[in-house]
């Protein structure tokens, strides 16, 4: 039972939404930073989106990503995401080993989260977006 497993609290992991440009083009894209001076081992990932649009519920399909080794101090894209979906809230549950102890947070980006207001340089990245800690 999950209850049963002790989570440790999650610190040096964070999530961005950031764009790039990519010829010509402008994407968007969802990624993990590791700030701790250890690996991370299995970081699972899932991700999905809910809420409501014209006074209808929406909720996506939930994705599901492995990362099977995340090096100290750095960083992975772990999805591209449309921009359509900021409308909605999107939900990411991280789940992932150091050593032997695992680790477990949702990080949320709600509704609102990604209008142009809040979005800023990632230094990390080198990318304009919002990052979620």
């Amino acid at each position: 039972m999950k209850k049963d497993i002790d989570f440790h609290q999650v610190t040096g992991v964070k999530l961005a939404i950031a764009k790039e440009e990519v010829v010509g083009q402008t994407e968007w894209g969802v990624y993990i930073i590791n700030h701790n001076l250890i690996e991370l081992h299995m970081v699972m990932i899932t991700s999905k989106g809910y809420g409501t649009i014209d006074g209808e519920e929406r909720k996506t399909s939930t994705l599901r990503h492995v990362i099977k080794e995340l090096g100290a101090q750095s960083i992975a894209k772990i999805e591209p995401i449309d921009p359509a979906l900021f409308a909605l809230t999107n939900e990411f549950w991280v789940s992932y080993y150091i050593l032997n102890q695992i680790f477990d947070k949702k990080f949320v980006f709600v509704q609102g989260s990604m209008e142009p207001q809040h979005i800023q340089h990632i230094q990390e990245l080198g990318l304009d977006g919002v990052l979620h800690s």
